[in-house]
């Protein structure tokens, strides 16, 4: 007996202490886009589009997001054929984290032809002397609004620049790409002179396309500099003046540069550019075709009505079973507990470790978990009262039964855990969540079946809760000792 009170003891302590002491230093699940709001994001790509480059653009995206370091694990992955799911719980900034979501389109740098409109904050409607790679282009019709609507790299165009309301303050007539993100390395923000920039740097091929460039854009007309577009999704990024000492036919070699933002120009700004230009080059064209926002009350009323449905469950769960078992009714209770207390502490150590999150799905997988550790204590339980109405002795029934059970409990369980795995490897979204919390709590019901409930049985059954009064084993049995 003293083998299985050690034993009780030390998980009560794993279970119960190890919960007091994550709360008590602040450490809890941490908590999915639909329990504490924020935006998910459906992306699709065209037609035919291959798996791979679904991929690839997959954790282009990861990385674009997770640089802007205010989103809390984002959830980025391939949906279906050809769609890429994104989710970004608890995210303080929506509107900038979708517009970084909804640059998809290739980066590219353009020399600028001509311009309309309010750049730097003074009026433009005269162009500069042009660089040779805008003499005698076929420019692109634009649209009603004045510029292209869709951006084409191989042709001139005019194309758009939007202040932070998206409005538009100038038109570029660019000439065809001479440089693509691809041919970037690094873009990092930089502030040692004192004024925000972003330092570029470029692998061999794009160092070549890149003295190339600018060389023919160097020089300036009556004060007016020439410029470069910087363009992501057919949108003008920014349009930096070549500097004054950059040798016409040069150009800037050795395969870095700087982008300056000029006197007005902020961290922020220098962060975000540096991430669309690391990250902006995707290898397929994605277009947002669904976006739903969650706000945090809504998530949080999601996450209390979960909670308050699970205790329900517990509470009628707890009452049933010590009304038709006894003490084994309260075994059940405190086992139902010491496993409710594990799997937060399962989950807590995955959301710090991995950054697992915890959804309603998975919320839902956890109570359906409920009931099947329930069903767990009733297959050991009807065990122990058939062998003692048998005749069999109570110690005899009590270990009898239990190794029984557990084949019982043991195959049950390898269905559940096969129907976790296979929706988890099959299904995306929600519907993981849902598979890993039902796998997780499944494992941990074989767990608690085994350290806990055999020898916590085991015990009150050499105790007056085994063989006499109300609550005892034999009277659950209908058994007189």
């Amino acid at each position: 007996m003293r083998r299985q009170l050690i034993a009780v003891l030390v998980i009560l302590a794993i279970a119960w202490g190890g919960l007091a002491a994550s709360f008590g230093n602040g450490y809890s699940p941490k908590l999915g886009l639909d329990l504490q709001g924020g935006i998910s994001v459906i992306l699709t790509a065209p037609e035919g589009t291959e798996r791979d480059l679904l991929e690839v653009s997959t954790g282009i995206i990861r990385n674009r997001i997770e640089n802007l370091g205010n989103v809390q694990e984002p959830e980025i992955a391939v949906s279906g054929e050809r769609n890429v799911l994104v989710q970004l719980p608890g995210i303080t900034d929506q509107e900038e984290a979708l517009d970084i979501v909804g640059q998809t389109g290739q980066l590219t740098f353009r020399p600028v032809c001509d311009i309309q409109g309010v750049v730097d904050g003074f009026p433009v409607g005269v162009a500069p002397d042009v660089p040779d790679a805008c003499s005698d282009l076929d420019i692109a019709e634009p649209g009603p609004e004045g510029f292209s609507e869709v951006d084409d790299p191989t042709v001139a165009q005019w194309l758009p620049e939007r202040d932070d309301t998206g409005e538009v303050v100038a038109t570029y007539l660019v000439a065809p790409a001479s440089l693509s993100g691809a041919d970037l390395a690094n873009s990092t923000p930089d502030n040692t002179t004192g004024f925000w920039a972003v330092n570029l740097s470029l692998n061999d091929q794009g160092a070549d396309r890149f003295a190339q460039l600018t060389g023919d854009a160097a020089g300036f007309v009556d004060g007016v500099h020439r410029r470069i577009a910087i363009v992501l999704d057919g949108e003008v990024l920014t349009a930096p003046p070549v500097a004054n000492d950059v040798v016409p036919g040069v150009g800037i070699a050795g395969g870095s540069a700087q982008i300056g933002l000029g006197a007005n120009g902020t961290e922020d700004e220098a962060v975000d550019l540096a991430v669309l230009l690391r990250y902006g080059a995707l290898p397929v064209q994605l277009e947002r075709s669904q976006l739903q926002k969650v706000s945090a009350t809504l998530g949080q009323e999601s996450l209390s009505t979960g909670v308050l449905a699970g205790g329900l469950g517990l509470v009628l769960v707890a009452i049933a079973l010590v009304a038709y078992y006894r003490s084994l009714g309260l075994v059940a209770v405190i086992g139902l507990s010491v496993f409710g207390s594990l799997l937060i502490l399962i989950y807590t150590a995955l959301g710090e470790i991995n950054g697992l999150n915890l959804t309603l799905a998975g919320v839902t997988g956890i109570i359906v978990a409920v009931g099947i550790t329930a069903d767990s204590y009733i297959v050991y339980f009807e065990r122990v009262k058939e062998d003692l109405r048998r005749g069999m002795i109570l110690d005899e029934a009590v270990t009898e039964g239990f190794q029984r059970a557990y084949r019982t409990i043991l195959t049950a369980d390898f269905v559940s855990m096969l129907g976790a795995v296979l929706l988890y490897a099959l299904a995306v979204g929600p519907v993981k969540g849902f598979a890993l919390a039902l796998g997780i709590a499944t494992a941990l019901d074989l767990v608690v079946a085994r350290w806990f409930t055999r020898n916590a049985v085991r015990i009150i059954s050499r105790t007056g809760l085994g063989r006499s009064g109300l609550l005892s084993i034999e009277r659950a049995a209908r058994v007189t000792p």
